[in-house]
């Protein structure tokens, strides 16, 4: 029999309450994805000093005012702005100019940059002027992106390319992130054999190990596949031990959780040091007889053998627990849409549905879902699908043209 079911909210809730792993320091160059453990501060202004945005001439802006292609105005030359070097030994005069290219250092007395579309050369030491320029234009001045001592990044930021720039700009190398969790994958099953193996009579290839892993390493976590454990409760409760064994965070285990005659995986991981077991059956349709609990620092999830079933538990809960122990707090929630239903939809009170669809744009561009039925156990429908649309619990189906939100897959 089923503990009271929990609702997916009540689930989500409790695995909210689980605290992030511990931290390392990992290179800048493998830091993409991870998530910091604590604020970093700017150790630097950036840039470290003004420099031109644009080839052309630096000069004092006031010098430029009034300046027009009818009335140039003339400046002297006091000579280049070399790449990569402080132009210290450069003082620009009033009515003075020196060459300057983009992401040339700005002479200390200039205060602005005349793009080299606006100037003429008279001679190799005159130059002519047809625009005037505002104080800072084709500018950027020292510590304008950002200042010395200031918090640019707050823990639980999830590193994009543009965070490893903006760190790399500051010189920072190696960067305090959570450590990524590490999933051990055990599927449950006499039938199942290997993908590398030809089924024999009454078996059938394992799917879910191989879905399972790709979606914990697209949520940012280390996989390890502990293979098959046949159905017995010994071979099962020896894996999750290795499992543990290994150090592994999070574990996985697909069949053998609903209620049947061969269907153990509670008494097995009630059978584990300290377990708790936080749920067992949610109202979710597919998922109903999914299984959490924990032991000693692992947490231990039972889920349904069907791929689908599996897979909708997984985005709802699996990946919800991986982002975070990885201290990705603020960014659990499933990417998602409104769509139109294309047809009526039945459901039956009492689970939160989600059924599998295909989204097209009609020529409005108002978004449609389309049913993709199968049974829980067909792969195929998932492929097929863009995403899967959500039947509120207490909702015994939905019309045709009736908005609602759809959690995207690709």
């Amino acid at each position: 029999m089923f503990f009271k079911l929990l609702s997916v909210m009540e689930l989500q809730d409790i695995l909210d309450e689980i605290p992030a792993l511990d931290h390392e320091e990992v290179d800048l160059d493998e830091a993409l994805g991870r998530v910091l453990s604590r604020d970093i501060f700017s150790p630097e202004d950036l840039p470290p000093f003004s420099r031109s945005t644009m080839d052309g001439y630096a000069l004092r802006a006031r010098d430029t005012f009034g300046a027009s292609e009818s009335e140039p105005a003339l400046f002297t030359l006091d000579g280049c702005v070399s790449m990569g070097s402080m132009p210290d030994d450069i003082f620009i005069r009033p009515g003075g100019a020196v060459r300057i290219w983009t992401g040339g250092a700005l002479p200390a007395n200039a205060d602005a940059v005349v793009m080299q579309e606006y100037v003429s050369a008279l001679d190799q030491a005159t130059i002519e002027v047809f625009r005037a320029v505002a104080p800072f234009e084709n500018v950027i001045q020292q510590g304008e992106d950002i200042r010395s001592g200031e918090q640019v990044l707050e823990a639980g930021t999830r590193l994009r390319p543009q965070e490893l720039g903006l760190l790399a700009g500051l010189g920072i190398t190696s960067v305090p992130v959570y450590r990524k969790p590490l999933v051990a994958i055990i599927s449950t099953g006499d039938e199942l054999v290997s993908p590398r193996q030809k089924p024999g009579a009454g078996q059938i290839r394992d799917i879910n190990t191989t879905t399972l892993s790709a979606l914990c390493r697209e949520a940012g976590a280390r996989v390890t596949a502990l293979g098959i454990a046949r159905d017995a409760q010994h071979e099962l409760r020896s894996l999750c031990n290795t499992a543990v064994e290994k150090g592994a965070d999070v574990i996985l285990v697909s069949g053998g959780s609903s209620v049947g005659r061969r269907d153990f995986t509670l008494e097995v991981f009630e059978s584990l040091p300290d377990a708790r077991v936080l749920a067992h059956g949610v109202a979710v349709k597919p998922g109903k007889p999914t299984i959490v609990a924990v032991s000693g620092k692992s947490i231990f999830f039972g889920l349904p053998g069907h791929v689908a079933s599996a897979i909708v538990v997984f985005y709802l809960f699996v990946r919800r627990a991986l982002l975070g122990l990885g201290g990705q707090r603020q960014s659990t929630d499933l990417p998602g849409a409104t769509a139109r239903l294309k047809r009526n939809i039945s459901s039956a009170s009492g689970r939160q549905e989600y059924i599998r669809v295909r989204l097209e744009k009609d020529s409005r561009g108002v978004l449609w879902a389309e049913p993709v039925f199968g049974k829980s156990g067909l792969i195929r429908s998932l492929v097929r699908s863009d995403g899967l649309l959500v039947v509120p619990r207490d909702c015994e189906g939905m019309d045709q043209g009736e908005v609602a939100e759809v959690i995207l897959l690709r």
